[in-house]
């Protein structure tokens, strides 16, 4: 007897609204009779054949209501026969008879695999996705419009198969408004935006709908952290919530973190106390250029004579590129004896088929200096198909930071037509 194959019901094409019970079917699946004596070890060398199920257990009661026995249920998919059996020699020794017994299974909406139900509803040829974000107990996706007429009950999959997730959201538009937050639409769950998230041991509250989050950078987080040390200076000039600032904080670094998004500075500020860093941290609410040219320019002097590292961290990759301009000439005076020049972590977006050489290229033009040999480029990840995430690190130039007299109309005036190419290269790489 051929086992019969699990198949969802075709009257669940095309549901729009979730209704679970039309999910339930009985299967029929083969099963091994085993004596309870040995049915630990059976289990544990069947582990590869038993089946694997939401909510389905691998052992059932002998039909023959034996307690001497009970029955292993096996995966329909892999095992059709006892020829399809490779662990046949290891029942025997065990002292199991090699006899196929099929059981009757119940199968509900509960049993199934997010993936299953989408593919059953959603049209035949299309994509299908069950992929997320998690922000606390927010599921993020980013439905294609072939799949909004099911966007509902997609959320409400996602609701019920993953624990903890208790809110929905699609994204409705890209990150382009000043603030780098999106408009976001509720697909299934509760409208509570406030997410509570750890990330390399920090605790992170703020308003998912308002601030801007991504739970794919904190590898990228952690690495640049790993670059500071105790006593270092760190100006985070697009600080968000502050990922880089509080872990910097911690580590015993001075930081000054800023964000033009009101509610990423309230954030921040929150988020600081939260981790008992606000006396490591002081927080601005101010443009990045304005940043650069008030609060940074207004300390940077008396580092410089430091011995301590000092690190400005630009993580806008839609435009921090472009905000390298802000150093031309930054300080006027003459350079002090004992250089100790800050560290540039400045991140950009690339659609070229050479990234490195391409964010190097536009950050060499927003300084008015070349970096070639003089900087590293790290790739952070891939962001869409030809859209990779940089990350260029180098010493800020001497040259770029310090203007005297006529050098101080250099940059500005003759690379003019050079800088306005450069734009238009940035712009078509976002």
């Amino acid at each position: 007897m051929e086992p019969k194959l699990y198949r969802l019901p075709l009257e669940v094409r095309g549901m729009t609204s979730l209704d679970k019970e039309a999910f339930t079917q009985t299967i029929t699946v083969p099963a091994l009779r085993v004596p309870t004596g040995v049915l630990n070890k059976v289990v544990k060398s069947l582990k590869k054949s038993t089946i694997q199920r939401p909510g389905v257990p691998r052992v059932v009661q002998d039909k023959e209501e034996s307690s001497d026995f009970r029955l292993v249920l096996l995966d329909p998919h892999s095992v059709s026969s006892l020829s399809s059996f490779s662990e046949a020699e290891a029942l025997r020794s065990f002292g199991v008879a090699e006899e196929l017994h099929y059981y009757e299974l119940r199968l509900t909406y509960d049993n199934l695999k997010s993936e299953e139900v989408l593919e059953a509803v959603l049209p035949q040829g299309q994509d299908v996705t069950s992929a997320f974000s998690r922000v606390g107990h927010i599921a993020h996706m980013n439905l294609r419009d072939h799949q909004l007429p099911y966007k509902n009950l997609i959320g409400q999959v996602i609701m019920d198969k993953n624990p903890g997730v208790t809110c929905v959201v699609n994204k409705m538009n890209i990150i382009d408004s000043t603030y780098r937050n999106f408009k976001m639409e509720v697909l299934a769950g509760e409208e509570n935006m406030v997410a509570k998230v750890k990330e390399n041991g920090m605790t992170y509250e703020f308003d998912f709908s308002r601030v801007y989050w991504n739970p794919r950078l904190s590898t990228e987080h952690q690495r640049v952290v790993q670059l500071i040390k105790r006593g270092d200076t760190v100006f985070d000039v697009f600080a968000g919530v502050g990922p880089f600032a509080i872990p910097a904080a911690r580590l015993g670094a001075s930081v000054l973190a800023n964000d033009l998004n009101p509610e990423s500075y309230r954030w921040l500020q929150h988020n600081c106390k939260l981790n008992k860093v606000e006396s490591k941290v002081r927080s601005f609410n101010l443009d990045g250029r304005a940043f650069i040219q008030g609060p940074l320019k207004q300390e940077l002097p008396a580092l410089l004579k430091g011995k301590a590292s000092v690190h400005v961290v630009m993580n806008l990759p839609a435009l921090a590129l472009e905000f390298l301009d802000a150093f031309r000439g930054l300080l006027h005076q003459e350079p002090p004896t004992d250089e100790n020049l800050p560290t540039v972590h400045c991140y950009g977006f690339s659609k070229d088929n050479d990234p490195d050489t391409d964010v190097v290229k536009r950050a060499s033009c927003s300084l008015g200096f070349p970096l070639e040999d003089r900087c590293s480029v790290h790739f952070v990840r891939n962001v869409a198909p030809n859209k990779d995430m940089m990350c260029v690190r180098f010493t800020l130039p001497k040259e770029v930071l310090y203007c005297r007299g006529d050098e101080h109309t250099e940059p500005s005036e003759e690379p003019a037509p050079k800088r306005q190419k450069c734009e238009e290269t940035t712009y078509s790489s976002l």
